[in-house]
């Protein structure tokens, strides 16, 4: 691996294995699988997916709906392992992948605060020493006791992000969160993962919305149904995409 990248990928390949919605009863469904009538589809989501991300990079990702952007995003935060392929990573991952995705939401948000930051593997003593830092960012104040199932979906994403971006990951993966939250929170969340792209580290980040990426991203590759389409510099492949 390139000392120079955080991320390289190559020849990446991830197949979901369907099954056919048809109803069958237990005998039947029985009966067939002795019979070996295999009734599994095998779907493509990523095909011969090669990029690179260098330190202090900034990464988008683009491309319609069902192009596969999610699983290669699962699969750059360690939740899902490739067919095919290969997938370096050199250093810590912090991901948003969905609103409150790993929230237990009969705890507080201060024991969320820890309890997300023990499945990002940091000590208990790292989480006091930022603890404080992650409350102000987020806005919560006196919120932060309360369970997060009394959370509005803008709480819950200031929550997510201040944890994710307050430690300090070497790479921040965003799929589709930036639009979450008021205008005065998402300015100063863009703000900060210009912070963290300024201090060497890497960004990743889906979005729909190429204003985002035109702010926030220097380089873009782009997926359809899979496969990768181009990839560059983003000035010249979001115009690409727009006229497609």
């Amino acid at each position: 691996m390139d000392a120079a990248n955080l991320i390289e990928v190559e020849n990446l390949d991830m197949r979901y294995r369907v099954y056919r919605s048809r109803r069958h009863s237990l005998r039947e469904a029985v009966f067939r699988t002795l019979l070996l009538r295999d009734e599994r589809v095998d779907v493509w989501a990523l095909q011969d997916v090669s990029f690179s991300v260098r330190r202090g990079e900034a990464l988008g990702i683009i491309g319609k709906n069902g192009s596969g952007k999610s699983t290669l995003c699962l699969i750059l935060s360690r939740i899902l392992s490739p067919t095919r392929g290969r997938v370096d990573i050199a250093g810590r991952v912090s991901a948003l992948l969905s609103l409150g995705a790993g929230f237990q939401t009969d705890l507080t948000g201060r024991e969320n605060i820890y309890l997300q930051g023990a499945f990002m593997g940091h000590r208990i003593q790292d989480i006091d020493a930022r603890f404080r830092e992650i409350v102000e960012f987020s806005e919560l104040g006196e919120f932060i006791d309360f369970p997060v199932r009394t959370y509005s979906s803008g709480m819950l994403a200031r929550l997510a992000f201040s944890i994710a971006a307050s430690i300090e990951p070497e790479i921040l993966v965003v799929d589709e969160l930036m639009g979450v939250g008021d205008l005065s929170f998402q300015e100063k969340s863009a703000a900060r993962m210009n912070e963290l792209i300024h201090k060497s580290q890497g960004l990743v980040v889906v979005s729909h919305n190429m204003d985002t990426i035109r702010s926030l991203c220097s380089k873009v590759i782009w997926l359809e149904r899979g496969r990768l389409v181009a990839q560059g510099r983003a000035e010249d492949i979001i115009p690409r995409y727009e006229a497609s």
